[in-house]
């Protein structure tokens, strides 16, 4: 027989995840701002591999407790995607971190700072929006949010935009072209994550208010 208590202590347990997952999703993104600040030869790969790990491990978490939970404090459906939308991030970062490492001799002089620090803003800004979800869901707040999210997608767009205007024009060798193009795009693609989280949050506050 469940009681309340077992009811509301599951759905603390899937906030809790959730919002872990999200720690570990901004957690990847500092570890690719302190890969490319760092000098090559103390370059590591293993914050990133940690940081996947984790979010296996708590994405397999929630799909366990997804199965053995008769009531959830959200709609299981919402519970899976949102699952799914944060693992995916820390996976395009750790592949980001993977290429680029053998890719160096290439590109290293190729600044990626600037993305990088878009990606652990909005990723920043996504944790606030799963944070929400266990404190009322207050639909201004994450609107707003999400708005962040946007124009960080938005700009991320008109940068790799640049990027192309400028390999087009300017870059002579085409191994670099195609390494620069990949390794950019990757990096916007994780961008690209953290908004498709973002509209999953939106979707579910909008659907709970």
């Amino acid at each position: 027989m469940f009681s309340l208590q077992t009811i509301f202590g599951k759905g603390d347990r899937f906030y809790g995840l959730l919002e872990a997952s999200a720690e570990s999703a901004r957690e990847s993104a500092r570890a690719l701002i302190e890969l490319l600040s760092n000098p090559v030869e103390a370059r590591s790969l293993e914050k990133f591999k940690s940081a996947r790990r984790r979010e296996k491990d708590i994405a397999g978490q929630i799909s366990q407790e997804l199965v053995n939970t008769f009531v959830t404090v959200l709609e299981r459906e919402d519970i899976e995607a949102l699952n799914s939308a944060l693992y995916k991030i820390p996976k395009v970062v750790e592949k980001f971190a993977e290429r680029h490492t053998l890719a160096l001799s290439r590109i290293g002089d190729v600044n990626f700072t600037s993305r990088a620090t878009m990606l652990e803003s909005a990723c920043g800004i996504l944790e606030q929006m799963v944070g929400s979800l266990r404190n009322g869901m207050d639909l201004e707040l994450v609107k707003g949010l999400n708005d962040q999210l946007q124009v960080i997608e938005a700009e991320a767009d008109r940068k790799i935009l640049e990027l192309y205007r400028d390999l087009y024009a300017n870059e002579t060798d085409p191994i670099r072209y195609l390494v620069k193009k990949d390794l950019f795009e990757i990096l916007e693609k994780a961008i690209d994550r953290c908004r498709d989280a973002g509209n999953v949050i939106l979707h579910i506050v909008l659907k709970n208010s």
